[in-house]
């Protein structure tokens, strides 16, 4: 396990290797282009800049650690056969059990939905602006998580955005000791603009299978 500095050195890197990873994804061929293991990738970077919000995304971070679960042990199921998110979904198109609720195609679905969450919400945070970090999630949340969550979901993080950190103490995690504004800025718009095409591939596959307006309860 790293320890002290190691650990933060580490944690600063998961942007870097993200952006190494699309990069490139974004040559490669359709299916290669929907890779599980770089959409599981992202989904765990997601969930570490979620963790630096804190309590606020507790429930959000609980739906999608469950998701990638899912999605992990399909994979792991056969690696070979579930290389692409593309031919996971098609197989239980095949075997009639997509839009059950306990579906991988659901778990991709809420994955990329949850992606599109935090692009707008690393988009939000790297701008110049007086916004605080609770007017961004809120934002955020509307444009993208919001329109799919019902009542429940929606009360949940209604009373969760009252735990909000300050904009500069999530920037500084984010940072961490080794990096400037400028740099910061740099790699998220990178990244921000390596995931769009990626999420992009992704909603074109649930448009296909009729899968991109379901909703939770």
């Amino acid at each position: 396990m790293a320890k002290g500095g190691e650990k933060e050195w580490i944690e600063s890197c998961e942007i870097m290797v993200a952006i190494e990873e699309l990069s490139v994804l974004k040559n490669e061929g359709e299916e290669k282009k929907l890779s599980t293991l770089a959409f599981l990738h992202l989904s765990n970077l997601l969930l570490q800049v979620l963790d630096k919000i804190g309590p606020t995304m507790s429930v959000l971070s609980l739906d999608i650690r469950r998701n990638i679960e899912r999605l992990e042990e399909m994979y792991l199921l056969d690696p070979s056969c579930n290389s692409s998110l593309m031919e996971i979904v098609e197989k239980e198109v095949k075997e009639g059990t997509v839009r059950k609720a306990d579906s991988c195609s659901r778990a991709i679905l809420w994955l990329s939905r949850s992606l599109d969450f935090s692009v707008a919400l690393l988009d939000g945070v790297k701008k110049d602006s007086e916004q605080s970090l609770n007017q961004i999630i809120e934002e955020s949340y509307k444009t993208t998580l919001g329109p799919w969550h019902g009542w429940i979901a929606s009360a949940a993080y209604k009373i969760a955005l009252q735990l909000t950190p300050d904009r500069e103490v999530l920037v500084g995690l984010l940072m961490g000791k080794d990096k400037d504004n400028a740099k910061f800025k740099g790699e998220i718009y990178k990244l921000v603009t390596l995931i769009q095409p990626f999420l992009h591939e992704i909603h074109e596959l649930m448009k296909k299978y009729r899968l991109e307006r379901l909703k939770s309860t």
